[in-house]
């Protein structure tokens, strides 16, 4: 089994699909206007955080102009603000805030993954593209151990729940997606679902701070009652 950083390295140096290694470095070259300084990070993102989590946020893919330049996990655009507030309410998270990868965010008993690690062009991962990522998630669980995974939206509910279902960690009818669903897995483990903070979430209202705060308190308190 890999350690966390040599995953990682693994992660950063995947290759396996070309439309969206092509989309990425395109993005990192053509930039976009506000960050005409930036070098682009171009490149598949890695996980970030405690590789002790007893917390595995699955998101769906790196944001062209955040990830996909920062480097990092949520960090640089609108939905890791909102992630990133809501972990540090909860005490995931030394700081509110996530603007580049030297800005000092540390995460506790908590790490972020995704179930595609390159920008998609449209945030649209195909099918064969989310398949040939899901080593990474096996591997990425595999060394975490998570107690509960929070997959936040649909497509990351698909993949962390394909991925569950190999492990026979859930057998039988497959739950639907739904913000605050809760799933109890074989082995006492949970998967949580929320709404992914996206700005077309966020914007019109359908997740709100106090729904996202919710489901993170309900993360702590399976945490506390697992330790």
């Amino acid at each position: 089994m890999p350690t966390w950083n040599s995953l990682n390295r693994q992660i950063v140096g995947c290759d396996r699909c070309p439309r969206l290694r092509a989309h990425c470095e395109r993005i990192a070259t053509q930039k976009r206007k506000a960050y005409l300084d930036w070098e682009y990070w171009g490149r598949p993102v890695p996980n970030f955080g405690d590789p002790d989590a007893r917390l595995l946020i699955v998101g769906l893919a790196p944001a062209a102009h955040g990830a996909n330049r920062t480097g990092r996990m949520f960090t640089g655009d609108r939905s890791g603000e909102w992630l990133f507030r809501a972990l540090h309410r909860a005490g995931f998270a030394n700081q509110p805030t996530a603007t580049d990868g030297d800005d000092g965010l540390q995460l506790d008993r908590c790490a972020i993954t995704a179930a595609c690690h390159c920008a998609p062009p449209d945030n649209k991962p195909t099918r064969d593209e989310l398949d040939q990522c899901r080593p990474w998630l096996t591997a990425t669980i595999d060394l975490a151990a998570p107690r509960v995974l929070l997959a936040l939206g649909q497509i990351a509910w698909k993949a962390t729940l394909d991925e569950l279902q190999t492990r026979q960690l859930h057998t039988g009818r497959r739950p639907k997606f739904g913000h605050a669903a809760q799933v109890t897995l074989h082995g006492g483990r949970t998967l949580l679902g929320s709404y992914h903070p996206s700005q077309q979430n966020t914007f019109t209202g359908r997740l709100t701070e106090p729904m996202f705060d919710e489901v993170f308190a309900t993360a702590r308190k399976l945490i506390a009652e697992q330790a």
